[in-house]
Order: structure tokens, then C-alpha cells, then sequence
């Protein structure tokens, strides 16, 4: 039986949690030349942070911004999670990562901390800020995985090997903490069995929670220039959650369900466009999955 985050959210704080993004004024290694350049061919300039506020702000003023979006159509007794997502959020000192933090733990209305990274991002002093924090106030590290092929990642410029997030997964849970890996599927090169695999080797690395999403492609991109010459083909709906399906079959309930598909920005989004009508996509995600 799949289990849901609303479900697990629930169940461990008593209520709906709800995120709150945050970006941090950071970069990515296969941005700035450490790793590589371009970054991710999928990834926006923003770096996958489009639903953040602006960085220039600070952790309060950013979640009071996002908490501010909702709160008219969320319970009161919605809980939050300050959610650091844009770009890699640990590709910084350890001094900054931690006093951002601990900004966001202060804020009265959050319960919850999530920090969105790359795996070869975690140093020891990174991960010693990680460890203090999750003692105090539940953490969860996203790592970006997306594919278990390292041939396909270099396609895409990924700049890290698979080894690097098996490392990564091992030390996180070392010192206790809550990991959620990131899957794409429908990247360039992939078969269905290929995705099916990655899921089958992010369950047995031992992450807690996973994400799905679907390839889309975003305006201003590498896979803009390659699915404009036709080198990218897009999952149509019922296409991608048939594989949704059974990468679900696989995990079981041994992993938490925290996302069955993304949703681009529109003023970006190019394909696939049945990725920008989410009502539409929530309701069908219930008809199918949470019967």
C-alpha cells in the first residue's frame, strides 16, 4: 500500500503540512566551473526555484511571503516546512547554510526544515550542520538524482556519478536523517525499464521518500534547442503515470510518496502541456491512485 506525504505528514505532526520556499544565494558545482558549466539541461535559470521568492530577501520575509500566498486557502492548522529549494542549497559555508537555518527554525509558524541539494555537496562540516539541526527541529534532504545511468546523466550534465548519491544517501542516514531522492522520468535515452531500474536502486540505497516528475521541457533551456529539432520526445499522460504505476508496485510501503509528477512554471512551460492544467492532473492522480 503507497504512503502518501499528506498521509505521513499527518500521522507525524497531527496535521497538513504545507512548504514554504526559500531560495539561498548559492549556485550549482556544474554552474560555476567546479563541476562543469550550463548546468542541468532541463533546469531553468532559476534553478528549478521559479515558485521561490527572491534570495535577496531574507528566510523570514520569504516565508512570511509564501505563508502569506496560502493562507487563504489552507486550514489554520496547516503546519509548514521552510523548504530550500532553488539550486544547491548546501553549495555554500557551512556558517551560512547554518545560520539560514536557523533563521527559518525561529519562524513561529514553521515545524519542519527541507533542504534541496545535489549529493556531492555534503561535506563533513555541511553535514555537521545538517545533523545539529535535525536534533533540534525534523529535517529532509532532496537529493537530485533523477537516473541511476550514468550515461544518461552525462547527457544532461549532471557532473556527478551515481557512487556520489549511494555515498551521500549512506552519510545522511548515518546521522539520522530523513532522505528524499529525485526521479525523472522521460529523460532522452531512458526505456521505461531503464527509469524502473532507478527506482528499484534508490529504494535499495535506502531512501525514505521519493519524488517522480516528468520531463518537461522549459523555455530558455538546453532541451528547449534539442526538443525544438525534434531530439526530445515528451510522456503523454497516460504514458507517464503507466510507469508511475509500477515504479509505485515496486516501492511498496516502504517508501514515502512525496510527489507523483511536477508542474513547470506556464510562462515557461513548452512541453508537455498536459503537465499545465494541474487541477486537471490532481484530479486524475486521485482517480487513478488514491482510491
Amino acid at each position: 500500500m503507497t504512503i502518501w506525504a499528506n498521509e505521513y505528514f499527518k500521522n507525524k505532526f497531527g496535521h497538513k503540512m504545507y512548504k514554504a520556499s526559500i531560495s539561498l544565494n548559492v549556485t550549482c558545482p556544474n554552474r560555476d566551473g567546479k563541476a562543469g558549466v550550463g548546468g542541468c539541461s532541463f533546469c531553468s535559470a532559476m534553478g528549478s526555484g521559479e515558485f521561490a521568492s527572491s534570495s535577496m530577501s531574507s528566510v523570514t520575509k520569504q516565508i512570511d511571503s509564501a505563508i502569506n500566498l496560502v493562507a487563504h486557502k489552507v486550514p489554520k492548522s496547516t503546519g509548514y516546512i521552510a523548504y530550500f529549494q532553488s539550486f544547491t542549497s548546501t553549495y555554500c559555508d557551512a556558517s551560512y547554510l547554518r545560520d539560514s537555518i536557523e533563521e527559518a527554525m525561529n519562524h513561529p509558524m514553521v515545524e519542519a526544515i527541507a533542504i534541496g541539494t545535489r549529493p556531492d555537496c555534503l561535506g563533513n562540516e555541511i553535514l555537521d550542520v545538517l545533523e545539529a539541526a535535525n536534533s533540534r527541529m525534523p529535517l529532509y534532504v532532496e537529493l537530485g538524482l533523477q537516473t541511476k545511468d550514468d550515461e544518461v546523466a552525462k547527457s544532461f550534465n549532471r557532473c556527478y556519478e551515481t557512487s556520489v548519491y549511494e555515498k551521500a544517501v549512506k552519510d545522511l542516514k548515518s546521522v539520522g536523517i530523513n532522505v528524499i531522492t529525485h526521479v525523472i522520468f522521460g529523460l532522452p535515452g531512458e526505456s521505461n525499464e531503464m527509469m524502473l531500474d532507478t527506482v528499484r536502486f534508490v529504494k535499495k540505497c535506502g531512501t525514505d521518500g521519493i519524488k517522480f516528475t516528468c520531463l518537461y521541457v522549459l523555455k530558455n533551456t538546453i532541451y528547449e534547442k534539442l526538443y525544438d529539432v525534434g531530439k526530445i520526445e515528451v510522456l503523454e499522460q497516460d504514458e507517464y503515470f503507466d510507469i508511475v504505476q509500477k515504479a509505485l508496485n515496486i516501492i511498496g510501503d516502504e517508501i514515502v510518496v512525496h510527489r507523483v509528477t511536477g508542474d513547470g512554471p506556464k510562462s515557461l512551460l513548452i512541453a508537455p502541456m498536459w503537465t499545465a492544467n494541474k487541477r486537471t492532473v490532481v484530479n486524475y492522480i486521485n482517480s487513478r491512485f488514491k482510491r
